[in-house]
């Protein structure tokens, strides 16, 4: 019996994520247009989106309407950004699952992909230059060197790179 391979890409409101997860669905689900043959037999695609954690500090009104305002807005977010990837998904006819987490992205990413028993992680790179990356850090970067499973850095065009 043939193991299905366990792929996880990460989603964020990135154009360089959906190319990651373009590039997943064009390079590992299908080949010639055709879904793969694992894909079918139960292959599954994990996407999962890490939110930053809500800090209650940032608004001097404390709790109340404006903290529940600004709650509410990242859950209308988060799922505008999964509604998109699982549509490029279906459009693929790719079977998909969705995971929101909180935490530190670059960490969760790697926490689930080791829980998880992940085959492969997807990525996108925002194509940061040295500078930007030692002062911004870098999800992709950090997740090269401390995840436990291989790892597609998917960059992004040339034209594109900041």
């Amino acid at each position: 019996m043939r193991k299905t391979m366990e792929v996880m890409v990460a989603i964020d409101d990135s154009d360089e994520s959906f190319m990651a997860l373009k590039w997943a669905l064009d390079n590992l689900y299908s080949i010639g247009g055709v879904v793969a043959e694992w894909n079918q037999e139960g292959g599954m695609l994990m996407m999962v989106h890490v939110q930053e954690p809500f800090h209650q500090y940032f608004l001097p009104a404390g709790p109340g309407p404006a903290m529940e305002s600004v709650r509410k807005a990242q859950e209308e977010s988060t799922a505008a950004i999964l509604a998109r990837a699982l549509q490029m998904c279906e459009d693929k006819m790719v079977k998909a699952e969705t995971l929101i987490v909180e935490g530190d992205p670059k960490d969760k990413i790697c926490e689930l992909a080791e829980q998880m028993h992940i085959d492969l992680l997807v990525v996108g790179s925002r194509g940061l230059g040295k500078i930007k990356r030692a002062f911004l850090g870098s999800v992709s970067d950090y997740c090269a060197h401390h995840v436990v499973c291989p790892i597609v850095i998917v960059k992004p065009p040339k034209e594109h790179r900041k």
